[in-house]
């Protein structure tokens, strides 16, 4: 697998942008989704120019198949696919809402495994998938519920997928990030707080090491996991939490 190639889903902002940047710049061809059109058009405009930046809502599974014929025909196969695309919902039982409750499992569950199964086709034998979930799958945060049983549900099925995939030496890690300083981290907080900054700030000052983490920190640890370097590494969940969770 001398050219490497990755395929990001919701790589225009965040922390798929910045993965997206690394990689290119360790000499991937990269290839990005993002939904909307004004993310797309930002990062068509601040990306690379040799990376392919498509529009794709992974909730239409037409629209996933669209853009996975797209990088099959510019790029012929992919060594990494990076499963990034999720939404946050905040809610609670006395505040749920049910079309954003569907949105998010349609997003972060199901739109997740179809992208993986449309495009197992395009992996080469050796590649690696690595999948968003985040801390708060496995950690308590309220209002988190759904987005936390939707990252859960695709989480608990890391283990079998890895072992389906291991004929062909494919490998399938979760990266789980702390709060980390995106925007969709602040669009979050804007829904439930005044002051997302100042909310943002908290809870970095909870966190053992005193910071927030920054998108970059995400992205090595999803270039370590795409690298040979986890050559014999799969079906595992690694945390990017600066420590979150620790303490008693």
């Amino acid at each position: 697998m001398s050219a490497r190639t990755a395929l990001i889903t919701g790589g225009t902002s965040g922390i798929g942008k910045a993965t997206a940047e690394l990689l290119h710049a360790r000499g991937y061809r990269v290839a990005v989704t993002g939904q909307g059109a004004e993310s797309v058009a930002r990062a068509r405009a601040e990306l690379p120019d040799e990376v392919l930046v498509l529009q794709s809502d992974v909730r239409r599974l037409a629209a996933i198949d669209e853009a996975v014929s797209e990088v099959g025909q510019r790029f012929g196969s992919l060594t990494t696919l990076f499963l990034n695309a999720g939404v946050s919902r905040p809610m609670t039982l006395e505040t749920f809402d049910e079309a954003a409750y569907d949105e998010v499992f349609a997003v972060n569950t199901k739109g997740q495994f179809y992208t993986l199964a449309k495009a197992l086709p395009l992996l080469s034998d050796g590649a690696a998938v690595i999948v968003t979930v985040g801390i708060g799958a496995t950690r308590s945060l309220t209002g988190n519920s759904v987005t936390a049983g939707s990252h859960g549900a695709f989480l608990g099925m890391i283990p079998t997928l890895a072992l389906e995939l291991a004929p062909r030496g494919i490998r399938i890690n979760a990266v789980s990030p702390g709060f980390t300083d995106t925007p969709m981290t602040r669009a979050s907080l804007g829904r439930t707080s005044s002051d997302a900054a100042a909310a943002m700030a908290a809870i970095a000052a909870k966190n053992p090491f005193g910071r927030l983490a920054e998108t970059e920190d995400i992205a090595r640890t999803v270039a370590y996991l795409a690298s040979d370097d986890a050559a014999y590494v799969t079906g595992q969940e690694i945390l990017v939490a600066g420590g979150a969770g620790l303490a008693v």
